[in-house]
């Protein structure tokens, strides 16, 4: 398995290089498409969906910190001539994975890389047993853990139920719980065995099912409705967990 990456970088030299030099198929990378401005990258981002998304800060049209907070992104890494502490702030707030300073060295880049590669392989490998959980259990919805007697935990989870449908991560419930967001994370996949994120993204899923139940209800709808910035990335979320499309779904439950 392979995961697709978009380069988002308006300097040529600094594009070209890291495109000849950076060994991605070794990686488990599949480069499918570049940008030189964030005009074009927010565009190829939304058409594409990648897995990763590598870009400089300062480009052309929109800077790179605003066309991700435009799209749904699972995965970013920052590359920026300056140390800017507030670029630094924004990025970690729209989880980004790490921000390296140019000019980035190849090998640097390629550990970097290879450490989000093991982190995404590690995520797959928990949406697995979540999905094998549902099946296990035959229900239409995925078993996730509730009432884990942590009062933090407990906390997150009804932040979740409530807020759901807005556009809330880790970073609001963090705010809202007044701790900090690594203390957060650390501490809410040591007791529920997920990361926020998946929880999270199992929630909305388990909610959607609940309402393709209505056959009145599209699937943009829906997506809206539990929270997923577009149709799009709710359909990759859903078949992660699911194996098949929110469509595929629908038709095949409608049909029994």
């Amino acid at each position: 398995m392979s995961y697709s990456v978009i380069f988002v970088e308006d300097e040529q030299i600094v594009r070209e290089e890291i495109i000849s030099s950076i060994r991605w198929k070794l990686l488990g990378l599949d480069l499918v498409a570049t940008a030189t401005d964030g005009i074009e990258g927010e565009r190829l981002i939304k058409q594409h969906e990648p897995d990763i998304v590598l870009t400089d800060i300062r480009l052309p049209g929109i800077d790179g910190l605003t066309m991700l907070s435009r799209c749904p992104i699972n995965h970013a890494i920052i590359l920026s001539g300056h140390t800017d502490f507030n670029y630094m702030k924004q990025a970690i707030r729209l989880g980004v994975f790490d921000y390296l300073l140019k000019p980035v060295d190849n090998e640097e880049l390629e550990e970097t890389l290879a450490n989000l590669v093991k982190k995404m392989e590690e995520e797959d490998r928990d949406y697995e047993q979540l999905k094998k959980s549902k099946e296990a259990t035959s229900s239409e919805l995925i078993p996730l853990p509730r009432g884990v007697n942590n009062h933090v935990i407990d906390s997150t989870i009804s932040f979740i139920a409530e807020n759901y449908s807005s556009p809330v991560g880790l970073q609001e419930a963090a705010t809202f719980l007044e701790l900090s967001e690594s203390h957060l994370s650390r501490l809410f996949k040591e007791v529920t065995g997920l990361n926020f994120l998946q929880y999270l993204n199992a929630w909305r899923i388990n909610k959607a099912v609940e309402l393709m139940k209505d056959p009145k209800r599209n699937i943009g709808e829906i997506a809206t409705n539990c929270g997923f910035p577009t149709p799009g990335y709710f359909a990759k979320i859903f078949k992660r967990f699911s194996g098949v499309t929110p469509t595929q779904y629908r038709d095949e439950h409608s049909s029994k």
